[in-house]
């Protein structure tokens, strides 16, 4: 199983782009990951949130391949400790027979389209954090649970 996490926009802080890089760097270790951006929508200014939401939705639909199990990263999704997460992944590696596709959404959110695509949701945290900083989060947590998964010391009880 493949992994991967798609986003909308690039990442503007260095400091954000470092830490990503270097999760990115660990995680291939353990899975095959990738993450994927969707440039930012040109022209968003002239367009409703409905709008920028459904452009935002047709980029995304069109990199998404037959078999992938797609799990949106929504404030409404169900919530893990870092334990549960390791477990949920040690079920998804072991029933997902090509790629596991995480999706962070744009300012947004997700356009109906994408809901309908969805196998499920994956809440991070009841708080509100930045596009940029939920993913180096995000990833942080798939290193973690990885981690977890091979009983190595990075996580501590």
């Amino acid at each position: 199983m493949k992994a991967a996490l798609f986003v909308i926009g690039k990442t503007d802080a260095s400091y954000f782009s470092e830490a990503i890089n270097e999760y990115q760097k660990r995680l291939v270790h353990y899975l095959p990951f990738e993450m994927v951006v969707i440039p930012d929508i040109k022209n968003v200014k002239s367009m409703s949130e409905s709008q920028q939401k459904e452009k935002e939705g047709e980029c995304l639909l069109k990199l998404l391949q037959p078999g992938d199990y797609v799990v949106l990263l929504d404030e409404r999704g169900k919530e893990y400790t870092s334990l549960q997460f390791a477990s949920y992944m040690d079920k998804k590696m072991q029933t997902v027979a090509k790629r596991l596709v995480f999706i962070i959404g744009g300012p947004y959110g997700f356009s109906e389209a994408i809901y309908k695509t969805a196998s499920e949701k994956i809440s991070l945290s009841k708080m509100t954090f930045s596009h940029q900083m939920i993913r180096v989060i995000f990833i942080e947590q798939l290193y973690r649970a990885m981690t977890i998964l091979n009983n190595e010391p990075y996580h501590h009880e």
